[in-house]
């Protein structure tokens, strides 16, 4: 799944429960934060017309798409939520939100479905994979995307705000007035 989709995921997610802003913004990021590993493509986009190309995406994806990265966010977020136990637990559930729409929709155009290496570096041999995992661009990815927004949409009327609050509060009540405007002169 998208970037956008796992960010759309983890903030409908986080708001399934009653929290404040930060615990919040901690699981949509959990929802997120394995694909960090995927900034290795600027550096090999940039050397690869060099004599010696960085091969850091095409190598390294998906190594942070473990379990052991998955506790890691876990007990950071114990250590920086409110409601500790719940958000921690909820963090982790949300990692694996990420690996399960990378295990079911992720496959590349040329076919190449990424397996999750769960316990690297532990275990290097098991990872985790789908025969059937449809591609990135699918009309399934689609659907859930289009699905997670109208979930947002019926989230920031009813209560007051939107996915862009985890990044700025100022932005989100723009996007939350905008909307509840365009929807009163729909109505």
């Amino acid at each position: 799944m998208s970037p956008a989709t796992h960010f759309l995921s983890g903030w409908v997610f986080a708001n399934c429960f009653d929290l404040d802003r930060r615990d919040r913004a901690l699981i949509t990021w959990a929802a997120v934060v394995p694909d960090v590993d995927g900034l290795g493509v600027i550096a090999e986009v940039a050397t690869r017309n060099t004599s010696h190309p960085l091969m850091w995406f095409s190598e390294y994806h998906h190594l942070l798409h473990n379990l052991w990265f998955a506790i890691f966010c876990m007990l950071a977020a114990l250590a920086f939520a409110r409601r500790k136990w719940l958000t921690s637990t909820m963090v982790l559930a949300a990692f694996h939100l990420h690996l399960l729409g990378d295990i079911v929709g992720a496959r590349g155009p040329e076919g190449y479905g990424w397996p999750i290496p769960y316990l690297w570096p532990v275990n290097k041999t098991v990872s985790l994979s789908w025969s059937g995992e449809w591609p990135l661009n699918s009309w399934q990815n689609m659907l859930i995307t289009l699905a997670l927004l109208g979930i947002s949409i019926w989230i920031i009327r009813r209560k007051g705000r939107s996915p862009v609050e985890p990044i700025s509060l100022a932005a989100d009540r723009a996007v939350v007035d905008a909307l509840r405007r365009r929807m009163q002169i729909a109505a």
